[in-house]
């Protein structure tokens, strides 16, 4: 299938430089984001290729990168209220 489907990827990263770059790959495809946490809307294949890309670039020893598909029929969980406020609606397109 060919549909683009909700990700998120979240990393923890030692070094600056190293996060930079992941940062700059990741505001290429990415939706929204915060810090170390962006979520984006990709095709199987183009998750794949963005998570070996960002991977190359990671120290297996100090740094983590996750990626995690979201499933629109789940209920989304949340705590508190961030800084801007929006509605709790959230909107899928599949």
């Amino acid at each position: 299938m060919n549909i683009r489907k909700p990700v998120v990827f979240a990393y923890d990263i030692t070094k600056n430089k190293t996060r930079y770059k992941v940062l700059r790959i990741l505001k290429e495809w990415r939706l929204d984001g915060q810090k170390s946490v962006h979520e984006c809307r990709l095709k199987l294949r183009q998750a794949e290729e963005l998570f070996i890309e960002i991977n190359e670039r990671l120290n297996p020893k100090t740094d983590l990168l996750l990626m995690a598909w979201l499933e629109p029929h789940r209920s989304v969980l949340y705590r508190g209220i961030g800084k801007n406020s929006v509605s709790r609606k959230i909107w899928y397109m599949g």
